[in-house]
């Protein structure tokens, strides 16, 4: 090229196209990996707050219970809390928490606790999707047993690929 004329070569031209093509294919891997990895992490999160959830519950009917019933239930029921509480005008009020299983696919389904008490109420609350209860897997699968005074619990969520597991000991309050 002649010093008065100005402009690119065509080898200048190639190297220039080459090099935008190496850091757009690097920069779409990179994206493609983030939004892969935050979609991964998104399920796994939602596992662990799927069994934290239940783990809070059933923990604070525990801890309340005076009796535990954890064999002799027919499925879907997994957990059965018995306790009694005084009102202000000193009379018994009886009160009961059954935790069950609804929508069972696949070994997951939806958590759910149903609370009677003599003074009326009675209502039912969802308290977990997606947790993971097959009695043929007895290793990852959510159980429950009760050994006085202590309820051993392994709770169990499956989400899409993002397993998360969780076990609790949990001890019923002093009768006072």
């Amino acid at each position: 090229m002649k010093r008065s004329e100005k402009g690119y070569t065509f080898i200048e031209l190639i190297i220039a196209v080459t090099i935008m093509v190496l850091v757009s294919g690097a920069a779409s891997i990179a994206i493609f990996q983030i939004l892969k990895g935050t979609e991964a992490n998104n399920t796994h999160i939602n596992a662990v707050r799927q069994v934290q959830n239940a783990g809070y519950w059933i923990c604070r009917d525990a801890r309340m219970a005076q009796s535990v019933d954890t064999d002799n239930l027919t499925p879907p029921d997994f957990l059965v809390f018995n306790w009694r509480e005084w009102d202000d005008n000193d009379e018994e009020i009886f009160h009961t928490s059954t935790y069950f299983f609804e929508d069972l696919t696949d070994g997951t389904g939806k958590l759910k606790r149903t609370h009677w008490s003599s003074a009326g109420v009675n209502h039912q609350t969802l308290i977990a999707d997606h947790i993971y209860y097959d009695p043929g897997d007895p290793d990852d699968t959510s159980q429950a047993s009760y050994q006085a005074p202590v309820l051993t619990l392994q709770l169990t969520s499956l989400v899409k690929n993002a397993m998360e597991t969780r076990e609790y000991r949990i001890k019923h309050r002093p009768n006072i």
